[in-house]
């Protein structure tokens, strides 16, 4: 959606304060801490092949006044880190902060474009991860192939949640695959239930035939449903 006014009941509290307005000053060292961050990138990632440690480095973020930088990485397991951060001190002479994330987090770092085709959910507008289950996929009628329901960072899609109240709402007053119903044709079984086309593929009990009906000419049985 496009930029717009959010009303102050719907903002995420607290806001951070506005200290003042940027100068060319600001700008410019953030410009140059872009470049350190780089070439910080490349140091660590060469001492952390020295040092043989199981992890990846993900990004590197340096404080605006530049007494700290922050080294993001993933990893599947606990690293012992101490001689890493001892060999990083000597080398950029300031505090250094290693810590460890998680698979989702790297995605909402790095971004990228999701199967649907769009920006990642938790690179633009997810301000938070919250548990995704197969419950809300099979809720959704998607395959449950672990391929199809996935997102890039390999979990299941950030989607399959938010979107899960929607498709709760359009299920209601809807049959579910086996159930009888009544159709303009006849009696049926229902084969295949489109949530959002509100519509059912039904197979007519007397024809024999698979044909689809809109939830408007079709009847749902008492005790189905």
């Amino acid at each position: 959606m496009p930029i717009k006014d959010v009303p102050e009941n719907k903002l995420v509290l607290p806001l951070k304060k506005v200290i003042r307005f940027a100068t060319e000053e600001d700008l410019s060292r953030v410009e140059e801490n872009v470049q350190k961050e780089e070439e910080a990138f490349k140091k660590c990632q060469k001492k952390i092949t020295e040092h043989g440690l199981d992890m990846k480095l993900v990004s590197v973020e340096y404080n605006f006044d530049r007494n700290k930088i922050i080294f993001y990485f993933t990893s599947e397991e606990r690293v012992d880190f101490r001689e890493l951060v001892k060999d990083l001190a000597s080398i950029f002479k300031t505090r250094i902060e290693l810590r460890q994330i998680g698979v989702r987090d790297e995605a909402k770092i790095k971004g990228g474009i999701g199967p649907c085709g769009r920006p990642f959910c938790c690179a633009t507008f997810l301000e938070e991860f919250e548990p995704v289950s197969i419950k809300m996929a099979k809720g959704q009628n998607l395959s449950l192939n672990p391929t199809k329901i996935s997102g890039v960072c390999g979990r299941l899609m950030c989607c399959l949640r938010f979107e899960a109240s929607s498709y709760e709402n359009d299920t209601e007053d809807m049959p579910n695959p086996g159930d009888t119903v009544l159709t303009p044709d006849g009696e049926a079984i229902v084969k295949e239930v489109n949530r959002k086309k509100k519509a059912v593929s039904v197979l007519l009990s007397e024809s024999g035939y698979r044909k689809e009906f809109p939830m408007e000419e079709v009847d749902i049985p008492e005790g189905n449903g």
